[in-house]
């Protein structure tokens, strides 16, 4: 009756333990795909280019030049601070739809929009180890999450 008892709680515990490492990922791509959403799908939407005039804790603003010289003039954009900004950086910019908020283009604004997925990798890597003693696969995610914010941070 006892090694039931037992074996029922070690299914228990590796069930909770999937389910965390689980809900981490889900919630590092759902935090990271209201960014992404503009940067990787962004036929369509207005580019352009953002020089950054002043930065405060979390945003920078400044003023913004259309690709499409034909677009409204929506100055002053605003953007989330990141590592690389700095006042007077120029980089191109994709505008979020009927706002003034933009979020990097090409490479970099892809990798900086997949960071929160880099780091919910790097914490189910722990639960995946630890919980679930599954080694291999946490050192998987692990390496993904370490390159993709390492990646992240070099190229912003």
């Amino acid at each position: 009756m006892a090694t039931k008892r037992t074996q029922a709680l070690l299914y228990a515990r590796r069930a909770a333990m999937a389910g965390v490492a689980l809900l981490l990922l889900v919630a590092g791509i759902r935090s990271s795909w209201g960014a992404a959403q503009h940067v990787m799908l962004s036929k369509g939407r207005e580019h352009g280019t953002l020089t950054v005039a002043k930065c405060g804790d979390e945003t920078c603003t400044g003023p913004y030049v259309p690709a499409d010289p034909a677009a409204a003039d929506r100055s002053p954009v605003t953007i989330d601070r990141s590592v690389g900004t700095k006042k007077g950086a120029k980089f191109p910019v994709v505008l979020k739809p009927g706002t003034s908020e933009a979020v990097r283009a090409g490479a970099p604004g892809i990798l900086h929009a997949w960071i929160p997925l880099g780091g919910a990798l790097l914490l189910s890597a722990l639960v995946i180890a630890g919980g679930l003693r599954m080694t291999r696969l946490a050192w998987g995610a692990a390496l993904a999450g370490g390159a993709l914010l390492t990646a992240s941070f070099f190229t912003l």
